[in-house]
């Protein structure tokens, strides 16, 4: 099966992603994931796309630089390209064998060069440095690297914690700057919020009048988010709808073409591939575009070329139908299977009062298994469900208060009555929902495989004014080459 628009190397797992744009492509170097144990250590891999339809896997790039290294596991970072035109690539270097004086795995700020267009790089160790002053030295990773304009230097971004203060809200992007992208001195911190654990592979980038700064929250909601500012220097402004995605889309960080902005970030796999599993680190690359509102604010969903990959219009349709249950729960289910792999977009004219509506998916003829993803009007949120709530493996259900909703998958967005779009991506064991083409929930869908499609109102009454189905179609051009999405079991 091709699985066009996402990306997942055989047999292995997309970490995060450090894109690049030259010449109109996407070089999406990746975290190499293999779960192999003992570790081997991490490299970086790399695959480029023109299209972000089909991603051509160039293999490893930056390789680990072995056991006894600095850098036998190469995390997070980034890629600029200096007067010269040579590119500089830096990075996080991390040992599990070398610990700082706080006791954790050192980690470390590396830097590489490539005088060959990114084909071949060469180290710098002398360029290594760690933690400077008041920073703990087992979090100092993600380096972000810009040419700051204004002042004409170099900046540097770094996830770090500081040393003291409630172990919850060391959270502190770093900065140092440079002039020749080799030394680099200590500068303070460039947001300083003292609120979670840390605020990962971090980048800031100005579209028309606006400054972004966008983080990914370790926290209990591990989370993509960004800050809008008028300067470089802030004061940063927390935007109404602050994230990207939900809990299982993470990391995302983002390139730009034809001033059009997209993020790569990667849908988590979840633990022995079922839906009770606890998330894991890595997973599957996925694209998000960002629409830039007329107040600076940004809007969210799939590319358009992710989009037009499903040509393949089905006949059935729900347009027209009227769910009504003022006082109970309605719904109209397809008769057929879609498939493992359909976009499907639905139009709700929703009534006031009306206290959920929404789509099911991979249901059983009675619509009482299977997942659901559910507009709730009255609580400003899209909520992603399943049921049973557990694995279907040897587990049996039991009833219970713990467990009212899959509690991590929720997005708030305005739902104010009136009609309002919903639409759903299925591929594979991947779904992404977005709603009014700015809000998107990502997540798994491993227990159910097969199954119905239909919508459904709870304690209201909504039309579904609009409809369509469509599968995929055939892929355009030689894909021989092309790395496509490998469903790992």
């Amino acid at each position: 099966m091709n699985h066009r628009g996402l990306y997942q190397p055989d047999h292995a797992w997309v970490g995060d992603i450090i894109p690049w744009e030259q010449d109109g492509e996407f070089h999406l170097f990746y975290l190499y994931e293999s779960r192999k144990t003992p570790k081997e250590g991490m490299p970086w891999h790399r695959v480029v796309t023109k299209d972000l339809v089909q991603f051509q896997e160039t293999g490893e790039e930056v390789a680990s630089g072995g056991p006894g290294a600095p850098d036998f596991n190469i995390y997070t970072g980034s890629i600029v390209l200096d007067p010269k035109g040579v590119h500089h690539l830096f990075y996080t270097g991390q040992n599990p064998a070398n610990t700082g004086v706080d006791g954790r795995a050192l980690q470390l700020v590396m830097h590489a060069t490539s005088h060959d267009g990114m084909e071949s790089w060469q180290r710098h160790e002398a360029d290594t440095f760690g933690a400077t002053e008041g920073y703990e030295t087992g979090d100092w990773r993600d380096p972000f690297v810009f040419w700051d304009e204004d002042a004409k230097l170099w900046r540097m971004l770094i996830t770090a914690r500081h040393g003291h203060g409630p172990e919850r809200r060391r959270g502190v992007i770093a900065q140092c700057t440079s002039r020749d992208l080799s030394m680099w001195e200590a500068a303070p911190p460039f947001w300083n919020p003292r609120r979670y654990i840390a605020h990962e592979c971090p980048e800031v980038f100005k579209w028309g009048q606006w400054w972004y700064m966008v983080y990914s929250e370790f926290s209990d909601s591990f989370t993509t988010r960004y800050r809008m500012a008028r300067s470089l220097s802030g004061p940063w402004i927390v935007p109404e709808y602050d994230s990207l995605d939900g809990r299982a889309f993470y990391a995302a960080k983002s390139a730009a073409r034809d001033n059009r902005r997209f993020f790569f970030g990667w849908i988590a796999s979840r633990e022995n591939s079922n839906d009770a599993g606890a998330w894991q680190w890595a997973g599957t690359m996925s694209v998000l575009e960002a629409e830039q509102r007329q107040d600076g604010t940004l809007a969210f969903h799939p590319t358009e070329e992710f989009r037009e990959t499903f040509t393949n219009p089905l006949p059935e349709d729900l347009a027209g139908t009227l769910l009504n249950a003022s006082d109970g729960y309605a719904d109209a289910l397809l008769p057929e299977d879609p498939g493992s792999t359909f976009r499907a977009v639905a139009r709700f004219d929703i009534t006031k009062d009306t206290r959920e509506c929404g789509v099911v998916l991979r249901a059983s003829k009675d619509g009482d298994t299977g997942y659901t993803l559910r507009l709730e009007p009255q609580r400003g949120r899209l909520v992603f469900d399943r049921w049973p709530r557990t694995s279907t493996g040897t587990e049996q259900w039991q009833i219970s208060g713990d467990v009212p909703y899959a509690v991590e998958l929720e997005r708030a967005v305005s739902l104010e009555p009136g009609e309002h779009e919903l639409e759903v991506i299925v591929d594979g064991d991947i779904c992404i929902a977005t709603v009014d083409n700015t809000t998107v929930l990502s997540t798994r869908i491993y227990d159910h495989q097969a199954g119905l499609l239909g919508v459904f109102v709870g304690e209201g009454t909504t039309t579904v004014t609009e409809f369509s189905l469509t599968t995929r179609g055939e892929p355009i051009g030689d894909t021989a080459d092309v790395g496509l999405l490998a469903t790992i079991s």
